[in-house]
């Protein structure tokens, strides 16, 4: 039914687009799962007004919010469909579509800042990742910062014990598993756009999220208590419809090359402000307790989260980690 759903409004996309097209206007539809006012919610509008302006109009960008048009899972199909022509998704996306090398960002305390981060993305280990979507009709244009994960449940969590038994809301990933069960929780893989409803009414016990997003989905509300663990980083690639945009006249390409790389410094400049401005927002609504893990604390995190790396290791490609781990300085044997 979902691909039936897919491809209609694919077929329906196609109707549209050919009739923008006749009329000398180039559309791209996209989709996102998080709110308009989320770093990437924000780089979205800032890449739309850009590429709008620069292209003189020959370009109209339509920006789909909130799971509009498509959950987690469905948005990269409708993508390779062409219902879409651009995503934003979270990294942890590539490795259901075969593209295991991407769960290295799921990695455990990988990285320790957004430099380690931007360091790997914006470098040649970022490109060569991205060059592995073409193979499933895919261009990766960019890597966009969101932030650092915390835990949030409805008890305190002060030590790796108390997540214990506990029903964790993750993305798909292998490596997201592995760290859950790690800790001795339960895995639960959940579309964003449930996550609310599923703290609510107890379906899961809490979550691994940035406080952005946490904050901009009401998720808090339903969370007595926030631990700013840090504990991984959640970053996007902003991507397209290959055969789209291969497609697409020279010019107008690199009008859009130019908004991207605009909007990409955009994205990165305040990811880090915004999830700041979350954690106080939510501190300051009194629904929830923040938590800061003292160095002792959060040492005994990254020694229980350790294994996972080794566990991981072949799935993810031992090479690909090595050289992770040097250009962050990483040490696997701490």
């Amino acid at each position: 039914m979902k691909l039936k759903h897919i491809a209609l409004a694919f077929c329906a996309s196609l109707t549209l687009s050919g009739a923008a097209q006749a009329a000398g206007e180039i559309v791209i539809k996209f989709s996102h799962v998080v709110a308009p006012d989320t770093p990437k919610g924000k780089a979205a509008e800032y890449f739309k007004k850009l590429a709008e302006q620069r292209t003189h109009g020959r370009v109209k960008v339509q920006v789909y919010p909130n799971s509009q048009l498509y959950k987690d899972k469905e948005e990269l199909e409708a993508l390779q469909l062409g219902a879409v022509q651009m995503l934003a998704p979270s990294l942890a996306k590539f490795g259901p579509l075969g593209v295991k090398e991407f769960e290295v960002f799921d990695l455990p305390y990988v990285f320790d800042n957004y430099d380690q981060v931007n360091k790997v993305m914006h470098g040649p280990i970022g490109k060569q990742l991205l060059g592995k979507l073409e193979g499933k009709g895919i261009k990766g244009l960019a890597y966009w910062d969101n932030g650092f994960k915390n835990f949030s449940a409805n008890k305190p969590i002060k030590s790796p014990a108390d997540l214990k038994g506990m029903k964790i809301r993750i993305q798909s990933s292998k490596v997201l598993e592995e760290e859950m069960r790690t800790l001795g929780a339960l895995p639960q893989v959940m579309a964003f756009s449930e996550v609310y409803q599923a703290l609510q009414t107890g379906v899961v016990d809490g979550t691994e999220l940035e406080a952005s997003n946490l904050y901009t989905s009401k998720s808090y509300e339903v969370q007595k208590n926030l631990t700013l663990t840090q504990h991984g980083f959640l970053g996007y690639a902003l991507i397209v419809n290959k055969k789209f945009w291969d497609g697409l006249p020279a010019d107008v390409r690199t009008q859009l090359d130019s908004a991207v790389q605009d909007a990409t410094v955009y994205a990165n400049q305040i990811a880090k402000q915004e999830n700041e401005k979350a954690v106080a927002a939510i501190k300051a609504s009194g629904k929830t307790q923040v938590y800061t893990p003292t160095p002792q604390e959060r040492e005994a995190f990254k020694k229980a989260l350790l294994p996972v790396h080794q566990k991981m290791a072949a799935r993810i490609g031992p090479e690909l980690l090595k050289a992770i781990y040097k250009e962050t300085g990483f040490n696997p044997a701490k």
